[in-house]
């Protein structure tokens, strides 16, 4: 044996340890102390046998800045970084998309009203970290039980933007009784613009006249989010309407 093969062997022997060494850290306890790169680093081991995924990792993360915004980029993105390819793009992308999938189940499970952070975790998952305004609506039974949840519209928030007629006919599809709406600031600051004020008024009162409540509507951002219900104007726009309509 030479000295080059020699020193290929060594490689592959210890990298074979990192890698058992990174499994039986998630083993032992979860994602616990793990950076960034290595969470991304463990996902590109699950499907490339024998290579160091260390650089591909790591260079995943320069590209696209945060963990967040890894599992947001298109498998084609994914794709361009080397060490990536197809499978492995494959691979992040079902990661996100399981994970949406069990938080939305979590929260289709339970009364969301009194599960607020179940809610905030499924909303930060699905919208918190797309890099333009994406509008939500989370259909609510009688009993405020989750049965859908959709991308109503996208782009930035503008009064033309939105449509009430269309939210009525997306509640009435799913049979809802109640809604909560739920959008993203890209920017990360979660306060209201006056854009913000007019959509939700506008909305809530046009659902009222169609006999559906609106429980909440609240904006994510990266500095944390903002709640219409805890800051008093659903329940002010709800005094509004009962006065011209009472």
């Amino acid at each position: 044996m030479n000295q080059t093969t020699t020193q290929r062997s060594q490689k592959q022997d210890q990298n074979k340890g990192h890698r058992q060494r990174l499994k039986q850290r998630f083993l032992a306890n979860g994602l616990a102390g793990f950076l960034d790169y290595e969470v991304i680093e463990l996902l590109l081991i699950l499907n490339t046998p024998r290579r160091d995924c260390k650089p591909s990792a790591k260079e995943l993360l320069t590209r696209f800045k945060t963990l967040q915004g890894v599992f947001e980029a298109s498998i084609e993105e994914l794709s361009r970084v080397k060490g990536v390819g197809p499978s492995n793009s494959l691979g992040i992308k079902l990661v996100k998309e399981v994970s949406d999938r069990y938080l939305e189940h979590r929260i289709r499970s339970k009364t969301v009203l009194k599960n607020s952070r179940d809610l905030w975790n499924f909303l930060e998952q699905f919208i918190g970290h797309r890099p333009t305004e994406v509008f939500v609506g989370i259909f609510l039974d009688a009993k405020n039980r989750v049965l859908a949840s959709e991308i109503l519209f996208q782009g930035s928030l503008s009064s033309s933007a939105v449509y009430p007629r269309e939210v009525i006919a997306k509640a009435l599809e799913h049979r809802a009784a109640a809604l909560i709406f739920a959008h993203n600031h890209p920017s990360g600051v979660a306060t209201p613009s006056p854009e913000d004020l007019a959509i939700t008024r506008r909305l809530f009162f046009a659902l009222a006249h169609a006999g559906i409540t609106v429980h909440e509507h609240l904006i994510t951002g990266g500095e944390g989010f903002y709640s219409f219900a805890d800051q008093g104007l659903i329940a002010e726009y709800k005094r509004e309407f009962e006065i011209q309509h009472g």
